[in-house]
C-alpha cells in the first residue's frame, strides 16, 4: 500500500525536475587578453546538449542581447564554474550590431 501512495509524489518530483534542465542566462567566460575583441557585449547561456537544441540556446541568448543586436556564437566551455552539473555547457555569445 505504501509504494502506491508514493507514486503521485514521484510523478510530481519528476515533472518538477524537467524544468531544472531548461537553458538559462549566466555570466560569460572572461575574455582572454590575446583574443580579438568582440563586436559587442557578451552574454552566456547554461544548457545541456541532451535536452536543449542549439536553436533554443540561441533564442535564449538573443533575448539577453539588447535591441538592434544579433547574438553571435563566440565560444562554448564545460568548466562548471558558472553552470550546474545538470547544465554543464556554457555558450558565450557576442551581441553584435545588426547589419
Amino acid at each position: 500500500m505504501r509504494p502506491r501512495a508514493l507514486r503521485p509524489a514521484l510523478l510530481v518530483a519528476t515533472l518538477a525536475g524537467c524544468s531544472m534542465v531548461a537553458p538559462y542566462p549566466t555570466f560569460p567566460l572572461a575574455r582572454e587578453a590575446k583574443a580579438p575583441a568582440d563586436p559587442g557585449p557578451r552574454v552566456a547561456i547554461c544548457y545541456n546538449g541532451l535536452h536543449s537544441s542549439l536553436d533554443e540556446v540561441r533564442k535564449q541568448a538573443q533575448g539577453e542581447c539588447s535591441a538592434g543586436t544579433v547574438a553571435t556564437p563566440v565560444d562554448t566551455d564545460y568548466h562548471l564554474q558558472g553552470c550546474p552539473l545538470l547544465l554543464p555547457a556554457r555558450a558565450s555569445f557576442a551581441c553584435a550590431p545588426q547589419k
